[in-house]
């Protein structure tokens, strides 16, 4: 029985420490490498480099189509999650499925599909071409296809915590006369807002991180449709490394920033059915 038990704790430390070596070598040592890469040579050429107008307008573009997709997706997602959680309609099940269509459709198909709807050869193109309006190779594709490849993080955050959370309080609260929207302030809101701002944070990870579907889209014009991935691809691509490193690192920066708030997110959740009890 000894045996037993220092073959299965010898098994598990060997488990935990391989997959903190995984962990070490795929996760931690790249990102200390750009920021080596980025920083090594002090500061003055990350700066630099930062402020180049392809730079800032990356930057800036970035920064405006999540916070476009974003509050779309925060939209949609809670009222999809309310509705298939709290109701049973015609067409849930097809909600949920497509809902769940954008994680299994690859991002680049995603582009494409943009590019032949609303391209200039496109099924709609023409006719926004005619009114003057540019879809693709502008911010609006890039909008769009961020929207798709982030539209289930809020929606399949929030619809298992809301099944969970059943509808008793909801009934409760129309049965002593409150009205829908009412109850839906007062009671679902409230109980999903850790939920929903941790369904939010994926989203904006995502849409600031997003390479396929928007560079399909977008044209790769300098200062115009580059995001800050697509800015790092063409940084690579002429050799010009320390400024490649230098927006990686800042988009690293954005994502460790995002995983902490995360992680103190998960630690509000796990801790908050424990505090409603007392």
């Amino acid at each position: 029985m000894a045996t037993s038990l220092q073959a299965a704790g010898f098994a598990r430390r060997g488990l935990i420490a391989l997959a903190f070596l995984l962990l070490l070598v795929f996760l931690v040592a790249p990102l200390v490498l750009v920021f080596t890469r980025a920083f090594g040579d002090g500061l003055a050429a990350p700066i630099a480099a930062l402020r180049e107008p392809d730079a800032l307008a990356a930057i800036r573009l970035t920064l405006l189509v999540a916070a476009i997709a974003v509050p779309l997706n925060l939209v949609f997602g809670l009222a999809a999650s309310w509705a298939i959680a709290k109701f049973r309609f015609a067409g849930r099940s097809l909600l949920i499925t497509l809902i769940d269509l954008p994680l299994s459709v690859s991002p680049v198909v995603s582009g494409l599909v943009y590019v032949l709807v609303f391209g200039a050869q496109g099924l709609l193109g023409p006719w926004f071409t005619a009114h003057g309006i540019k879809i693709v190779f502008a911010v609006p594709g890039i909008v769009l296809a961020s929207v798709f490849v982030t539209l289930p993080f809020v929606a399949r955050e929030l619809i298992p915590l809301m099944e969970a959370q059943g509808r008793l309080e909801e009934e409760a609260a129309l049965t002593l006369g409150a009205n829908g929207w009412q109850t839906f302030w007062r009671i679902t809101l409230p109980n999903v807002r850790w939920g929903l701002l941790y369904g939010v944070l994926l989203c904006n990870a995502r849409a600031m991180g997003e390479f396929g579907a928007v560079s399909v889209v977008s044209g790769h014009i300098r200062g115009m449709t580059n995001t800050m991935p697509l800015h790092i691809e063409v940084l690579y691509n002429e050799y010009n490394l320390p400024a490649a490193f230098t927006v990686a690192a800042l988009l690293a920066l954005l994502a460790l920033v995002t995983l902490a708030a995360k992680s103190l997110l998960e630690w509000h959740l796990a801790d908050e059915p424990s505090t409603s009890n007392r």
